[in-house]
């Protein structure tokens, strides 16, 4: 072989090399996994009365894992308490006002009395009617003059007439009251229950309860401390509420997509940890500053969040590393993305 041909076979070896670092060097690009820092998160849950007061109780202590509805603090309810007496006495005193607009206008003993009275008058026109009977009779025979049957006539029509109206009274007595009293009285009592159901709410809001179950974060007051409105007591942090946090590059951003799995590693983490994308940023931000990366990174990023399918296994603020979870077997893998 002379010389020529010797460094055209040399030159084609060359190209087939550098042919094959270059394709080589593509093709194991496009394979890398992407690869994105990041930190763990929480959406804390403040809990905190609803109106301002001292501290009495405090059931919980931090770090405990509690349950939903799990009694967490007690404010002074003193001044709701009374509230709530008062409340309740309007109520019994509607309630009767309604039983008496209900039951007769007098009471048992009051007709007892008439009834009484009707006694006697019916015993009075047992005398009156005979007397006058007997002096209509001596009358037609001319034995008493006729002012005698008139005196009696009168003393009988006297008593006819009291006992009517005592029957009457009788009759009164036990009527009810007019429907619209009644309508009316109806009303106040279910007004007063309405004002005593608003206080004991007021009352039982003294006691705060877990919203949700989880860990005790954080606690911001203790017992003898006034509570102002509006402020927290305790921080709970759910399970769920956990988040990891990692920003992608402009470049990588098609490579995520919401709901997508993706695998999450940190110092001392079990293997294989995996979270759900559940918000992808619609806008650009700088990178932050606590993040750092091997290779150099561009200024503008995306914040995506994911939720973590064993929350348990990452604490808040702790540093990690997302990466997109491998296909399934059976599925390949695009390399031109």
């Amino acid at each position: 072989m002379n010389r020529r041909s010797t460094f055209v076979a040399v030159g084609i070896a060359a190209l087939i090399a550098v042919t094959a670092v270059v394709v080589a060097f593509k093709f194991g690009a496009s394979l890398k996994e992407a690869t994105w820092q990041g930190w763990v998160e929480a959406d804390y849950l403040f809990v905190g009365p609803d109106d301002p007061g001292r501290l009495v109780t405090l059931s919980v202590k931090e770090g405990d894992v509690i349950a939903e509805g799990t009694l967490l603090f007690e404010v002074q309810p003193d001044i709701q308490e009374q509230e709530w007496q008062r409340a309740k006495a309007q109520v019994d005193e509607a309630k009767a006002r309604l039983a008496r607009a209900e039951a007769a206008r007098q009471r048992p003993e009051e007709i007892a009395v008439l009834e009484e009275q009707e006694a006697r008058a019916r015993a009075a026109i047992e005398q009156s009617k005979p007397a006058l009977e007997r002096a209509e009779a001596l009358v037609k025979r001319g034995f008493t003059p006729v002012s005698r049957v008139e005196e009696a006539r009168a003393t009988y029509n006297k008593d006819v007439a009291a006992l009517h109206e005592i029957q009457k009274q009788i009759r009164v007595a036990r009527l009810e009251a007019r429907t619209e009293d009644i309508e009316a009285v109806r009303m106040m009592v279910a007004q007063a229950k309405a004002n005593l159901a608003a206080a004991e709410t007021r009352r039982e809001q003294r006691r705060v309860a877990a919203p949700a179950g989880g860990l005790v974060q954080e606690i911001f007051y203790r017992i003898g401390e006034v509570v102002p409105a509006g402020r927290p007591v305790v921080s709970l942090l759910p399970p769920g509420n956990l988040k990891v946090r990692f920003f992608v590059s402009q470049s990588e951003l098609p490579k995520i997509s919401q709901g997508q799995l993706v695998t999450v590693s940190c110092d001392g983490c079990a293997d294989d940890l995996r979270a759900k994308v559940s918000f992808l940023s619609s806008q650009a931000e700088f990178t932050p500053p606590v993040i750092f990366s091997e290779e150099e990174r561009q200024k503008l990023v995306f914040r995506v969040e994911a939720r973590p399918e064993e929350p348990a296994q990452l604490r808040v603020g702790q540093p990690v590393t997302v990466v997109l979870t491998k296909p399934e077997s059976g599925q390949i893998a695009n390399v031109n993305e």
